[in-house]
């Protein structure tokens, strides 16, 4: 049986503790006279007013969550938030988006998506673009807690699983004794990166509020930016790098940075076989993607096709989705192998999305060691990760995982195209939202502003589908779950 009465409460919580995150966009706006400190200040009185009735009437309740109720905190985590996240952006009077708009950009913000409906994003209030980069700082932080503080408890996520098989150093249930221990030592790894990366900006050329805002959704692996041109708004190669290494950091489950930084030693980032993979699919996407734009001749020098193409490699592959190019209008078989890439996305346990690397890794061991077993049928052979077995538990949860993906991908592609849209910006728009990635191909290269709102309502869908790991959300949608 479910205690309501709990999930209430625990919502009521978080909507009051979220409702203190719009006091820094509204003190930005009234530093900045910017006409937005009102929507902020509306904004937070309902938030607050919310969180404390929802909280009040059940404040004393102290039962223990069960399992279906730890699911339905999650996924009402998600949707509440995204929906109290809107309200600036419709009490705002400039830019005004309609409830499907405002709803568009803050899923996409809080799943550090990065896919936009705004465009002269430079004409916008500096409190408004401020918001929205939080927003993806707060999003990232959130996923992270998720996976490896509250989604193992539930059984599910990519963390369970990489817990489950990958060998090397301390891959226990959680980091620390605590939950919430082991929540503060990835927030301050979070915090330490953020910190690093937007000093980093700031040295290269930034301005403060551009280093600040840019760095928040850098180690979020979110992809908004406060100009239209995204990262290539500053055409400096060194940003470009800053950003490279600051996204493939934030790619790489943060359990290892954790790691890294208690034993004060880097040898536990190769002995994982998930970042030696990890690392691998990054330089073999950046390579085809230099030497195809050099070859193609989509640069005269090669020195604009390495620091293009690796930026849009690692940005693209990692889910992030800056861009310093109009990679869509690049040749068509590097555009959808960077699509491509992004399916895979960044590792358990980190800010990217896609359907995570230790899942590629056991799908193509579980591949190999079924060719293997047509030659060799009575053989018994394991599939190995690193130096240990995985369990057949395990496998089973990856192919049930992808079987998911692939049947949820097909059924938005095709509630997509029935809208009008056409294959190729239907195809990439699901792509970019369920691997939260940000920009796609065709249509929505650039945005999603011309996007119909039926349309944009099934991206928003796709968003939470990809960030929730698929099996969160879903398993609220089957019967069995509400039986008794």
């Amino acid at each position: 049986m479910m205690s309501l009465a709990a999930v209430q409460r625990i919502l009521g919580l978080l909507l009051t503790v979220f409702s203190f995150t719009l006091m820094p966009p509204f003190i930005v706006a009234l530093m900045a006279q910017d006409g937005a400190a009102v929507a902020f200040a509306s904004a937070f009185a309902l938030t607050l007013g919310v969180g404390i009735i929802s909280w009040l009437p059940v404040r004393r309740v102290r039962r223990e969550l069960r399992l279906r109720d730890g699911f339905i905190v999650v996924v009402m985590f998600w949707f509440v938030l995204s929906a109290i996240g809107a309200l600036p952006f419709i009490l705002a009077e400039h830019p005004h988006l309609s409830l499907t708009d405002a709803m568009f950009e803050s899923v996409s913000g809080l799943t550090t998506t990065g896919a936009t409906v705004i465009t002269n994003l430079e004409e916008l209030p500096l409190s408004i673009l401020y918001y929205r980069q939080q927003l993806q700082w707060l999003g990232g932080m959130g996923i992270i807690v998720l996976a490896v503080a509250v989604l193992p408890m539930l059984g599910i996520g990519g963390m369970q699983l990489y817990r489950a098989e990958t060998p090397g150093p301390m891959k226990d249930n959680k980091l620390t004794p605590r939950i919430t221990e082991t929540a503060k030592a990835l927030w301050y790894i979070y915090l330490g990166l953020t910190i690093a990366c937007g000093f980093a900006y700031w040295l290269a050329g930034m301005s403060v509020f551009d280093a600040v805002g840019h760095a928040f959704s850098t180690v979020a692996i979110g992809g908004f930016s406060t100009h239209d041109a995204s990262m290539g708004y500053f055409n400096s190669p060194l940003i470009d790098m800053i950003a490279v290494v600051f996204m493939f950091l934030a790619g790489i489950n943060f359990s290892l940075h954790f790691i890294a930084f208690r034993h004060r030693s880097v040898s536990g980032y190769w002995h994982d076989s998930e970042f030696r993979f990890y690392l691998f699919l990054i330089t073999l996407v950046s390579t085809l993607t230099v030497l195809g734009l050099y070859f193609t001749e989509t640069y005269d020098r090669w020195q604009d096709a390495l620091i293009n193409g690796l930026f849009q490699a690692v940005s693209i592959g990692t889910t992030a989705g800056f861009t310093t190019a109009e990679f869509y209008n690049w040749p068509g078989f590097i555009a959808i192998l960077l699509l491509f890439s992004s399916f895979v996305g960044g590792c358990a346990g980190s800010t990217g999305g896609g359907i995570k690397v230790i899942r590629l890794l056991l799908l193509v061991k579980q591949g190999l060691r079924e060719i293997t077993r047509l030659v060799h049928p009575s053989a018994h052979i394991p599939v190995r990760v690193g130096t240990k077995n995985v369990d057949s538990r395990v496998v089973e949860a990856v192919w049930g995982f992808f079987a998911l993906y692939v049947a949820s991908f097909t059924a938005m592609y095709l509630a997509l195209a029935t809208t009008g849209l056409d294959l190729m910006t239907a195809f990439s728009a699901v792509a970019a939202s369920i691997n939260n990635l940000g920009p796609g191909l065709g249509g929505v290269g650039a945005h999603y502003a011309e996007m119909h709102d039926p349309g944009k309502w099934i991206l928003c869908f796709a968003m939470l589908l990809g960030r929730l790991e698929i099996f969160t959300l879903l398993v609220l949608l089957t019967p069995a779950f509400w039986r008794k």
